[in-house]
């Protein structure tokens, strides 16, 4: 049974949108393998020439080591992309668990040198770079990352018109933020201030999870995030 505040709640709370499907991938430099915490190595891999990724300064040239049933020879752990190669990543959805996957790609050719559980690299990653508000909100993940922030007791939800200051800047640098990004929808029910002057409001905030891996718009997220204490 829908109850009253719910009601008002549905029928009140401020949603922003920009439409489409969250971007399939996103291009990324050497330096984001180091943040997420692996190195970029070239060598063998059951003998053949090829690139992969290991866990950050764990090898180092002359190496040799088996994983998951592959055997792997380092010959060197490179410092920048070999010429004419981008790395490429994306998210993809295997049993209801999203899973972070990144290729190693020039022309046709392509080579995948990641396929790991997204979530632990993601928080990993977070936690590295001290983005604190981010890692609070973040309530799920699937190809989109679902963002909650809540504070203090829920009420009528105030109209665009009427909301103060912080509220609003929150939502004109979200909107900035999901154009950037090319997709995402924000929903804000803001009921005012309580006796002791703090906010009170419930935020929802779906972002695409790839993006949320680049430190450019993680960090504007944490930020805007921060808006609302």
């Amino acid at each position: 049974m829908l109850t009253e505040l719910r009601e008002k709640m549905l029928l009140n709370t401020l949603v922003f949108e920009t439409l489409g499907a969250p971007e399939k991938e996103r291009e990324f430099k050497i330096k984001s393998l180091k943040k997420w915490g692996f190195d970029l190595l070239f060598g063998k891999k059951n003998g053949q020439d090829s690139y992969f990724v290991a866990a950050e300064d764990k090898h180092k040239s002359g190496d040799t080591y088996e994983s998951e049933g592959s055997s792997y020879e380092v010959t060197e752990v490179l410092k920048e992309l070999p010429k004419n190669k981008k790395i490429y990543a994306h998210i993809e959805m295997i049993e209801g668990r999203a899973y972070l996957c990144a290729d190693l790609r020039e022309g046709d050719e392509n080579i995948e040198i990641l396929r790991l559980p997204a979530g632990e690299i993601l928080l990993a990653y977070l936690k590295k770079h001290k983005f604190i508000k981010v890692i609070e909100a973040l309530h799920n993940l699937g190809s989109a990352a679902s963002l909650v922030k809540h504070h203090g007791e829920e009420g009528k939800p105030l109209p665009f018109e009427e909301l103060p200051p912080i509220p609003r800047r929150f939502l004109r640098d979200a909107k900035k933020i999901e154009k950037e990004m090319g997709f995402g929808r924000i929903a804000l029910a803001y009921f005012g201030e309580n006796k002791e002057g703090k906010a009170r409001y419930w935020m929802g905030w779906m972002v695409p999870t790839i993006a949320l891996f680049d430190e450019h718009i993680a960090q504007k997220i944490d930020k805007t995030l921060a808006e609302f204490k």
